[in-house]
Parts: C-alpha cells; sequence; structure tokens
C-alpha cells in the first residue's frame, strides 16, 4: 500500500463532503493514517463517534488542527475566516490546508490572512455531491469520475499543490488547476445559477394559491421534480455560496434573464425557428455531458 498523502489529516466539518472523505480515508488507508474530525454540534459529534469516522473528534478547531499536516475545512464558506482565525495559532509549520468550498475567490480573501508562515494554503473544490447533507450522507465513492479543482495563489509551493493533486487522484477524482476568479465565474453558470433558479421556481410554485399548489405536486412532472432535488440542498450552504460568488453570479443571471426575455418574445410571436433552436442547443448541451461521462 502507498504511503498516506498525510500523517494526520483534520476535518473540519463532517457534512456529505468532509464524511465522504473521511469513508474514503478509512476504507483506503492511503490518504491518511489518522483522521480528526471536528464539528461544532455536539450530536453531529455523536454521530461521528457511532459511525467510527475518525480516530479522534473534536468540538475546538484549534484543538483539531494541532499536529496535523493536513487540515481540509468543509464547513459552509461564510464560515471559514472565524474557523481559520481560531485554528491559526495551533497549526503546525509545513502544514497543508486546503478546503472543498464552492466559492474561490472569498476562501483566500477569508482563509489566507490567518495563515502563519510556513503553513502552506492549497484551495479547492470537488465538484461532486448530492442534495443529502450531515454525516449519514456521505459514501466514499462520491468523488471516483468527478472532477476537483484547485485555486492555489501565485505564490503557492508547487510541492503542496502536487500533495493535494495527489490526495483527491487516489480518491479517484481527476484534478484540474485554475485562477480563482475564473473558477467562480465557470461555477456561477455551471452549478450557481441552476440551484438559484431551481429555489426560485420552487419557491413560486409554493406561492401559488393553495388549490393550485395541491395540483403542482400532485401531477410533477420530471422537470420539476429535478428542480425540487436540487432545491433540496442545504439552505445555509447555498446562502453562503450566493453571497460569496455574488459579482459572477448576477452577471450570469442577467445574462440568463435577456435570453429568457428573447424566448418570451420567441413564444409571444409564435417563432418556432427560434424554440427549436434553442431546445437542439440543450439536446447538444446534454449529448456533451453523456460523451464526456459528466451526465
Amino acid at each position: 500500500m502507498a504511503e498516506p498523502v498525510f500523517r494526520r489529516l483534520a476535518l473540519i466539518g463532517v457534512g456529505l463532503i468532509g464524511s465522504s472523505i473521511a469513508r474514503r480515508a478509512r476504507a483506503g488507508g492511503d490518504l491518511a493514517g489518522e483522521i480528526i474530525a471536528c464539528a461544532q454540534s455536539a450530536a453531529t459529534r455523536a454521530r461521528v463517534r457511532e459511525l467510527g469516522l475518525a480516530d479522534r473528534i473534536e468540538e475546538d478547531p484549534a484543538a483539531a488542527v494541532a499536529g496535523a499536516d493536513g487540515v481540509m475545512l468543509c464547513t459552509p464558506v461564510g464560515t471559514y475566516g472565524a474557523i481559520a482565525a481560531a485554528m491559526a495559532p495551533a497549526l503546525t509549520p509545513g502544514a497543508i490546508v486546503s478546503d472543498v468550498g464552492s466559492t474561490k475567490q472569498s476562501v483566500l480573501r477569508d482563509v489566507a490572512p490567518h495563515l502563519p508562515a510556513g503553513v502552506r494554503f492549497v484551495p479547492g473544490h470537488p465538484l461532486a455531491g448530492t442534495e443529502h447533507s450531515g454525516p449519514d450522507a456521505g459514501f466514499a465513492s462520491l468523488f471516483e469520475g468527478r472532477w476537483t479543482i484547485l485555486t492555489p495563489p501565485a505564490e503557492c509551493d508547487p510541492a503542496a499543490v502536487a500533495r493535494v493533486s495527489e490526495f483527491w487522484r487516489r480518491c479517484g477524482a481527476m484534478v484540474e488547476t485554475m485562477e480563482a476568479g475564473h473558477h467562480d465565474r465557470v461555477l456561477a453558470i455551471v452549478s450557481h445559477l441552476p440551484h438559484l433558479i431551481a429555489f426560485t421556481i420552487c419557491g413560486t410554485a409554493d406561492d401559488l394559491a393553495d388549490e393550485s399548489r395541491s395540483q403542482v405536486l400532485k401531477f410533477a412532472a420530471s422537470g420539476f421534480r429535478d428542480f425540487t432535488r436540487i432545491a433540496a440542498s442545504d439552505p445555509v450552504m447555498w446562502r453562503d455560496v450566493f453571497l460569496n460568488n455574488r459579482e459572477a453570479l448576477l452577471e450570469m443571471l442577467a445574462r440568463f434573464m435577456e435570453d429568457a426575455q428573447a424566448m418570451a418574445r420567441a413564444v409571444r410571436w409564435a417563432d418556432g425557428a427560434y424554440i427549436e433552436d434553442k431546445v437542439k442547443r440543450g439536446r447538444k448541451i446534454r449529448q456533451s455531458l453523456i460523451d464526456l461521462n459528466q451526465a
């Protein structure tokens, strides 16, 4: 068996992503020699203990990262600044700090200033997940065949980037590196905007009169059901994502609204050719995802 990537890995947060990392680390033995879990909730800590996901469980981030050579932030991105400030004094020189957040410019802004000299920071984002949350939601194969994007700052140690890349490859992920701002613009269209639309459509349905709402739920077709699956996602996590990628998200939302208005005009004026072209382009995008094994 290969040497573990990290001698001691501290997971700050043990929800879907954190517990999936823990399960994969437990199953393979090649990610971490020791797993330390950190959770604020007593109920979460108790459940992590019952599931056997960690060798030690802490409430205090500083206690969790003490002596760790790898630290992974797995909480909503809005919590990162406070966590970084709390754990910074206990970080071991030479340790690598990474994360799994869906926004990257905000992570660099909120975490990097707190980290002491000698600690390497390699922000990351595994593009994997489900609508479920909590320590019971994770599974070891979550990252297999999925992308993980790393957004290290320009001055980051290449050896640290290589080590975090190897960590995710051993999880079964494909790894790509890009600049944080570019990541946020790409994710605004492929992830953040679709979630915003899903939450909005479900809110619109919920605001209908009682009789109409009951029929919407009773006769929900696959399209609406897909929106409800997305809308079942963690509200705190997505609140933080929207607020921490607001500029890119608002830009993509404006472009979408322009396109939606164009489609509305086509429907109003019976422009069948325009409508058919849009549907064909949608089918083409879907086929491209299937061809890339990302569907």
